[in-house]
């Protein structure tokens, strides 16, 4: 079964902490890392009254190939790296195991890591690794992604994620809103009552089995 961690590390402990690095209380936020032509790229955000410094200090870091805007919205601005990770950075170890990162946060001191590893032995090497190389990881919390008995989609009806699904897919959680309650439910032919009560009880039910599923007892 896969395991979650969510960890902490020092900014210049890791090489993306360092290639990313930002000044004062700016922060970047790791929006995915996509494998593409065999590399992983991550997406990253960060606000545009930091973006010259960060532009800049980025485009010079040896290991970094390019760095292309890829979005701007509001005061942020989203960024591609091309970027080639060392044999012998934490994240190459990481994707070596078939880790896949799911978030990350940083500032100028310290990064916050989300990862899921395939089986909790990825991990024991994970952490045998970080150990050995005396990189200063401190785990926050490690858990399990969902109940073993949820079922394929996190334990919702199929009416639950049809809902939800659509809910999403027509900016109903958007800002500003793009589709009302009421158009929600006309799309199912129910009432606003019934469509409101299909997403409460689908959101609660995939916060259950999703977040709030600590790690069972060995």
């Amino acid at each position: 079964m896969s395991v979650i961690v969510e960890l902490t590390i020092p900014s210049a402990a890791f090489e993306l902490g360092q290639i990313l690095r930002v000044e004062g209380p700016t922060q970047v936020t790791l929006e995915t890392m996509v494998p593409l032509g065999g590399r992983p790229t991550p997406f990253v955000r960060i606000r545009n009254d930091a973006r010259e410094n960060f532009e800049r200090s980025v485009s010079d870091h040896p290991s970094v190939n390019d760095i292309k805007l890829v979005d701007t919205h509001d005061d942020e601005t989203l960024y591609s790296l091309d970027w080639e990770p060392s044999d012998a950075s934490l994240l190459r170890k990481i994707l070596d195991l078939d880790a896949v990162l799911l978030g990350a946060t940083g500032g100028a001191d310290v990064w916050r890591l989300e990862f899921r590893f395939p089986t909790h032995a990825a991990l024991s090497a994970f952490q045998d690794y970080y150990t050995e190389e005396n990189v200063d990881v401190s785990i926050e919390r490690i858990y399990n992604p969902t109940k073993p008995d949820a079922g394929p989609w996190y334990g919702l009806t199929q009416p639950q994620r049809e809902t939800l699904a659509n809910a999403v897919a027509a900016g109903y959680y958007s800002l500003p809103r793009q589709i009302s309650t009421k158009e929600l439910a006309d799309s199912f032919d129910i009432s606003d009552q019934a469509v409101t009560e299909r997403l409460r009880r689908g959101i609660s039910t995939l916060v259950r089995n999703t977040l709030l599923v600590e790690e069972a007892d060995d």
